[in-house]
C-alpha cells in the first residue's frame, strides 16, 4: 500500500555544521547533535505529529550519529514504540573522505563550487553522482515495502541534506541543472511529498534555491 506521504527530514544543526575544523577531530559518521540540534529534532517531531496525527509511521534513517539521535528525538515525541525504524546506510551524507582540516574542507568546496556539485567528486569521497546512484538503489527497497498490504500510511526518511536534493531529483526527474539550483534544506527542515488522486506524489514544500557558482551550462 503506497503511503499517504513520503516525508523527508534533515537531521539537526551538528558539531560540524557549527565548527567545520570538527571534521579534523572526527570523522563525519561520528559527528553529534548540538543542544541546539536537540531542540529542532524535537520541535521536527512536533511539527511531524501535527501533519500526520493518528496515523501510522515508518522511518529509514541515516546509520550517521546525528541522524540516529535526531531520530531518537523525534521519536520521543509520539507513545512509546510507535515509530518504527530501520537503518538505511545507502541514504547516508555524500562521502567526504579522510579526516580533513578546515583549510582543505575550504579548498574542496571551492574546487566543487568552480566545477560543478553533481560531477565533482571529494578526493578520496563521493561525487553528488555517486550519492544519486545509490539513492535510485534505495528506491528499490521503498518500493518493495510500498507493496506491502500493512505498509504504514506515512514513510519518514531522516537523512541529509545533499541526500533530499538528490531524492527529489531522482523521484521528480530533475535535470542536473534543476538539481544544482537547489539549496540544502536547513536543519530539521521537513519535505513533505503527498500522494495524489492519480496514485502519483506531489512536493507540498516549497524547495530553497541558491546561485549556482559554477559557469558550464548549456543554453
Amino acid at each position: 500500500m503506497k503511503p499517504k506521504r513520503i516525508i523527508l527530514i534533515r537531521h539537526g544543526q551538528s558539531e560540524g555544521n557549527v565548527e567545520k575544523a570538527m571534521y579534523n577531530r572526527k570523522p563525519d559518521y561520528a559527528l553529534l547533535l548540538t543542544n541546539e540540534g536537540k531542540s529542532q529534532a524535537r520541535k521536527a517531531g512536533e511539527q511531524l505529529k501535527s501533519l500526520v496525527g493518528n496515523e501510522s509511521l515508518y522511518f529509514y534513517v541515516s546509520p550517521l550519529f546525528r541522524t540516529r539521535q535526531t531520530f531518537a528525538e523525534i521519536a520521543n515525541v509520539f507513545p512509546e514504540n510507535f515509530c518504527q525504524m530501520q537503518e538505511e546506510p545507502r541514504i547516508r551524507e555524500q562521502e567526504w573522505g579522510h579526516l580533513r582540516t578546515l583549510e582543505e574542507c575550504n579548498a574542496v568546496e571551492r574546487s566543487r563550487d568552480a566545477f560543478g556539485t553533481f560531477y565533482f567528486r571529494i578526493p578520496d569521497g563521493e561525487s553528488a553522482a555517486d550519492v544519486f546512484d545509490r539513492v535510485s538503489d534505495f528506491f528499490n527497497t521503498l518500493f518493495r515495502d510500498f507493496e506491502k498490504p500493512d505498509f504504514a500510511e506515512n514513510a519518514v526518511v531522516v537523512t541529509h541534506g545533499m541526500t533530499i536534493r538528490l531524492f527529489l531529483m531522482r523521484w521528480f526527474h530533475y535535470t542536473v541543472e534543476e538539481f544544482e539550483e537547489l539549496a540544502n534544506p536547513k536543519n530539521c527542515d521537513i519535505v513533505v511529498m503527498e500522494k495524489q488522486e492519480n496514485g502519483k506524489y506531489a512536493l507540498l514544500t516549497t524547495m530553497r534555491k541558491h546561485h549556482v557558482m559554477h559557469q558550464w551550462r548549456l543554453d
